[in-house]
């Protein structure tokens, strides 16, 4: 990554992603359940932040949630944050890259051990790099 992203503006983004990857990463959208193609991915490797590269997520923690979306139960130290969402009528915590700040989903208590956590991600806010 050669530029500071957080520093790009709407027209930058809208060249860089396409505009479902636009609607969620950088307007907090949600991919329809089910839509993602990384809900299969079983291969070793990282999931990556789709905005700015920054990898995210180990192949090794995420697991079949059941949910729709590509689910995971811990993120790589240091490479997401998060925010309290309250949107939708209720407070939730949103999960945002630390690198490009694009929202990526929203983390739920009630995942797998060993962390009880679920990032619930959308999956046209990742991609998948496969361990070679």
């Amino acid at each position: 990554m050669t530029d500071d992203m957080t520093t790009l503006q709407d027209a930058d983004w809208r060249g860089r992603l396409t505009p479902e990857q636009f609607r969620v990463l950088r307007r907090h959208g949600t991919e329809r359940a089910g839509t993602s193609p990384l809900n299969a991915e079983k291969r070793q490797g990282i999931f990556a932040c789709a905005g700015c590269g920054q990898p995210l997520f180990g192949a090794d923690t995420k697991f079949e949630s059941g949910t729709g979306w590509p689910s995971f139960f811990a993120p790589i130290e240091g490479a997401v944050g998060t925010t309290t969402d309250r949107g939708l009528f209720m407070a939730r915590t949103e999960v945002h890259c630390a690198s490009c700040g694009g929202h990526l989903g929203h983390v739920f208590p009630d995942g797998p051990r060993p962390t009880g956590q679920r990032y619930c991600m959308n999956g046209v806010a990742l991609r998948f790099e496969p361990k070679e």
